[in-house]
């Protein structure tokens, strides 16, 4: 199931990372997003509005690769699954979290941004990391100088990542996806500017095919 999750991953090649302050938005989100060519998101926890934006978009749009973001809890874990999610990201490496959820069988990918941290993954049995926050941690230069060392390990970048520089990451090799946030803006959403969304989507998606194809 995770090597499946992780080509779904690496196909889609940028996950949008979206705040939700209401879950009213979440199946209008979901189509702008589905036709604007990434057919993902990754819901955060930031707001109470997360767990049922999650199963409104699971139960809408089933084919599309939903997951929560922002998990800092077993608890939030276990609501994200029951909603509907298919996989979990957290921003750090929290290694009771991770845990409860490979036990599970939940699928998680843990946010890191040391040697250390990398590691303690690695020890798990974890491949696949967030690297976060990205730009600020050093970018792609930290990730490229840590893939010697840790070669089976791979990266869903995510901070600081936009249409300018988001072409690079998806080059390296190491890259499996990168998390964003620019198409899918909280003053966008409150708006109801969905065919903005759609529209600055189906520029990233365009992205994506130019590096990817």
């Amino acid at each position: 199931m995770y090597e499946e999750l992780k080509e779904r991953f690496e196909k889609i090649g940028i996950i949008p990372v979206v705040v939700l302050e209401d879950a009213k938005d979440a199946h209008a989100l979901g189509e702008a997003l589905i036709k604007g060519g990434l057919p993902a998101a990754e819901v955060t926890f930031r707001t109470s509005a997360a767990a049922d934006s999650i199963r409104i978009l699971a139960k809408d749009f089933p084919d599309m690769l939903v997951g929560a973001g922002t998990v800092l809890t077993c608890e939030q874990a276990d609501q994200a699954m029951e909603a509907g999610a298919k996989f979990i990201v957290a921003p750090g490496f929290n290694p009771t979290v991770v845990k409860y959820c490979l036990e599970k069988g939940y699928p998680v990918t843990p946010g890191v941004q040391t040697p250390g941290e990398m590691e303690q993954a690695m020890e798990l049995g974890l491949d696949f990391v967030k690297f976060f926050p990205a730009e600020p941690a050093g970018g792609l230069p930290m990730i490229k100088a840590v893939a010697a060392p840790y070669s089976n390990l791979r990266f869903m970048p995510t901070g600081g990542i936009n249409k300018e520089n988001v072409k690079e990451y998806l080059a390296y090799n190491k890259i499996v996806a990168c998390g964003g946030t620019w198409m899918v803006k909280g003053d966008l959403i409150a708006a109801g500017e969905f065919a903005k969304i759609e529209e600055l989507t189906r520029e990233a998606a365009e992205i994506v095919h130019s590096v990817r194809a």
